[in-house]
């Protein structure tokens, strides 16, 4: 059976990407390289009334953050849509159809920041604009950042040059309706759930 949840998916991994972006790190105005092998984006959504998961295998995301002036901070996500994965060959593929994303006339899902907003004890919003199927919407990411360290020097060349690393964690719900993802059939709206939750860990360093 196809299951058009993961579009969802990709919404919210496109949310949660952005969001954990947006959480912050140390230091004053500084780029942060985001570590892909340590960062994933996750998301679930309810088939019937079991939550299927999934991620997102494909990201790109450019995060400039202030720690000492948040709202200088800025975050960019971009997502190639094909690079769903489900673990079901047949459903991602049925996912970059015409009925669900139609990857092929909007290869990608971004987010771009418009602020960001700190709410004290690690905790922050991002928001900004989501772009899905060429419909955009002001969504707001809440992030927690998870840690952070500065790199021992000896761990440094053999990191890449990197000084800090930080870890965020965002979590939040998007509804796949608002960018008509998903055929409007019984099928899309009643087997598959309308709310799809979506979980982001990033690890990013700092050189």
């Amino acid at each position: 059976m196809r299951n058009p949840k993961w579009n969802l998916f990709l919404l919210a991994l496109a949310l949660a990407a952005a969001i954990s972006l947006g959480t912050g790190a140390p230091s004053a105005a500084a780029t942060w390289g985001v570590d892909q092998a340590h960062t994933e984006v996750n998301f679930s959504v309810k088939h019937f009334f079991t939550p299927v998961s999934g991620s997102f295998d494909e990201f790109e995301i450019v995060l400039d953050y202030d720690a000492e002036n948040p709202s200088k901070s800025t975050v960019d996500v971009k997502i190639p849509v094909a690079s769903i994965n489900t673990g079901n060959e047949k459903r991602d593929n049925h996912l970059r159809s015409g009925d669900w994303f139609e990857a092929d006339k909007y290869p990608y899902i971004t987010f771009t920041s418009s602020s960001v907003k700190a709410n004290g004890n690690g905790q922050l919003v991002a928001r900004g604009q989501l772009t899905i199927k060429g419909e955009s919407r002001e969504v707001d990411l809440p992030i927690t950042l998870l840690g952070k360290k500065e790199i021992p020097e000896q761990m440094q060349q053999m990191l890449g040059g990197s000084k800090e690393v930080a870890s965020f964690k965002a979590s939040t719900s998007v509804d796949r309706g608002d960018y008509g993802v998903g055929v409007g059939n019984w099928a899309a709206t009643m087997v598959v759930g309308s709310d799809v939750t979506i979980e982001i860990l990033l690890e990013a360093h700092r050189k």
